[in-house]
């Protein structure tokens, strides 16, 4: 095998590390010819709506076209989420202030929901409630963050910090931002564990999960449903779509309708090889997960064990690969700590996130179908939490309407489900980065 130039280590993979401990299994299930509740998309959503009705005695058949966890819910950071990306959003302009904080309420209560999830079901997925600290691109940004902070803790529930660069590095080992918010509303977990034993906790329950069936068109027929896929067809009383970034597929959409409201958008990681421990803990102090206020914004954090840097971004707009984004993604974390700059690269991959045109997460129902979906990149959490209240709605079982339930769902129009201006916006907002930073 040829070896790479730096920055790539000897025996580089482009396959997630997350990987090397927990890569999603394959399973030889066969496709049902009916399901009381067919869920379409095996990651977190879709699994944890089957706990959740299995829990509440109701049949329940997940179905993927890759593998169960393949996606983004193995892929992604592993940074939990309270629910700080909408409670930062200006959510009283455009739904007034009392559902609007009923609105970030629900959004809030993905944090403790997953963390009730974790011990119930024993799983062991390394989670830590460990703290967040958002780094502020420019003084400008501290003083936006420093408005938000006190909403922000009463939303979650947590205390949050306002901490000024003179103090930064008792909470980073960087000088490389305007200093910062710390919230506590965070925590971290394997995501490759985590997606093993939801799914191991759902097939306990009694749910069947089957790899490899892409659902290509869903129909209404009578009372109920007929699922299309590559395997054959397969009937269904009630459908779930919870595809998230990966609903629009050439090869086969299970809800054209859900795709057209979900701008989906990759996100890239990178793995570090083994660093020193006085190292990691200088770069990293308290262990917390990091991310900034830039528009195409960073996120990064230590591994669960403590010995590698994973470095998260938006390395490119367009069609890349992990391996072409990986130099780009090294360079910027040197620009952050520069002591890593003879570091050399393990692993690169890259993941599929959705964001909606109103920035929150949505579930509801359309022409009979269930959808949840659009965590804008923080789904961890959020996405545990959406495939629950789903499936409550489903099971008829929801004490009071989730606030994220039947929301105006807004598209554009003649917008399919491609994005083909990302790289259009994308560019601007990296301008606009670089001219925040040099008007700093």
């Amino acid at each position: 095998m040829t070896s790479l130039p730096f920055p790539f280590a000897p025996g580089f993979q482009e396959r997630p590390w997350w990987w090397e401990a927990a890569e999603p299994p394959d399973r030889d299930t066969p496709l049902p010819d009916r399901a009381a509740v067919a869920i379409v998309g095996g990651g977190y959503a879709g699994l944890s709506a089957a706990l959740t009705l299995r829990r509440l005695g109701h049949q329940a058949v997940v179905l993927d076209a890759e593998r169960i966890g393949w996606g983004a819910s193995s892929r992604n950071g592993g940074m939990v989420s309270g629910g700080l990306k909408v409670a930062n959003t200006t959510l009283a302009k455009s739904h007034g202030q009392e559902e609007a904080k009923r609105i970030a309420l629900a959004c809030a209560a993905s944090f403790p929901f997953i963390e009730e999830t974790i011990a119930r079901e024993g799983i062991e997925c390394d989670y830590l409630r460990c703290g967040r600290y958002v780094g502020a691109w420019t003084p400008a940004h501290h003083d936006a963050m420093a408005k938000k902070a006190d909403w922000i803790a009463e939303v979650t529930g947590l205390p949050t910090e306002m901490i000024p660069k003179t103090r930064q590095r008792e909470f980073l080992g960087s000088d490389h931002y305007h200093g910062g918010m710390a919230a506590a509303a965070t925590g971290s977990l394997h995501p490759g564990k985590y997606a093993r034993g939801l799914a191991a906790a759902a097939e306990r329950a009694g749910a069947v999960l089957v790899d490899g069936v892409r659902v290509r068109g869903i129909a209404q027929v009578g009372s109920g449903f007929r699922l299309l896929t590559d395997k054959g067809e397969m009937a269904a009383d009630a459908v779930l779509v919870a595809t998230n970034g990966y609903s629009l597929d050439p090869r086969g959409t299970a809800s054209p309708w859900l795709a057209r409201r979900l701008v989906p958008l990759n996100s890239y990681i990178i793995a570090t090889e083994e660093l020193p421990q006085d190292l990691m803990d200088r770069l990293f102090p308290g262990r917390r997960m990091i991310s900034d206020s830039k528009r195409v914004l960073n996120y990064f954090r230590p591994s669960p064990d403590g010995k590698r840097v994973l470095w998260g971004g938006r390395a490119s707009f367009r069609k890349a690969t992990a391996e072409q984004s990986a130099p780009t993604l090294h360079a910027t974390m040197v620009e952050t700590f520069p002591e890593l700059k003879d570091v050399r690269i393990t692993h690169a991959w890259t993941g599929a996130v959705a964001f909606t045109f109103d920035g929150l997460p949505h579930i509801g129902v359309q022409d009979g179908v269930h959808y949840a979906a659009g965590c804008q990149g923080s789904g961890v959490a959020m996405a545990t939490w959406l495939g629950h209240n789903a499936a409550l709605k489903i099971a008829g079982a929801a004490n009071e309407r989730f606030a994220l339930d039947g929301l105006p769902f807004p598209t554009r129009p003649t917008y399919s489900g491609n994005p083909w201006f990302l790289p259009i916006v994308g560019t601007w907002y990296r301008l606009r980065d670089r001219l925040d930073r040099m008007a700093a």
